[in-house]
């Protein structure tokens, strides 16, 4: 008869490791197995961190830009324009005809329309803008 001992006993040295010269060196390097992990972590800051950089950098150059006249609209839907700035961190917008309200200057979320600056010939202080309009 078979003894039971005697056949586990074999089918365990059956499934032992084959010798590290059979398997061509063993364990995977430590830089294999991170390599993985480093590419998942390359396409997040691809197609997440980087653009998402951009963006917030794109909005604070827009919010640091603000001018008087500009048309605005703010993160809770608000649209309005510019009237004046009431510090360096508020803006009082006119949102209907005699209707202000102080905003934040951060909740500012998108540029609806820039003011055009004031042409040089329409300065009257300017003395070639006299010249020009006297010639």
């Amino acid at each position: 008869m078979l003894d039971l001992a005697h056949f586990l006993i074999g089918s365990a040295h059956a499934q032992a490791a084959a010798p590290a010269a059979a398997t061509g060196g063993g364990s995977t390097p430590f830089g294999m197995g991170l390599l993985p992990f480093a590419l998942i972590f390359l396409v997040f800051y691809v197609l997440l961190i980087r653009p998402q950089q951009k963006r917030l950098d794109e909005q604070s150059k827009m919010i640091k830009a603000l001018t008087r006249g500009d048309r605005i609209i703010t993160a809770g839907g608000v649209h309005g324009k510019i009237v004046k700035f009431d510090g360096d961190e508020n803006l009082i917008v006119e949102i209907a005809d005699g209707v202000q309200i102080k905003v934040v200057r951060n909740t500012v979320s998108t540029l609806a329309a820039k003011t055009e600056p004031v042409p040089k010939a329409a300065n009257t202080d300017d003395p070639a803008a006299k010249a020009e309009k006297k010639a």
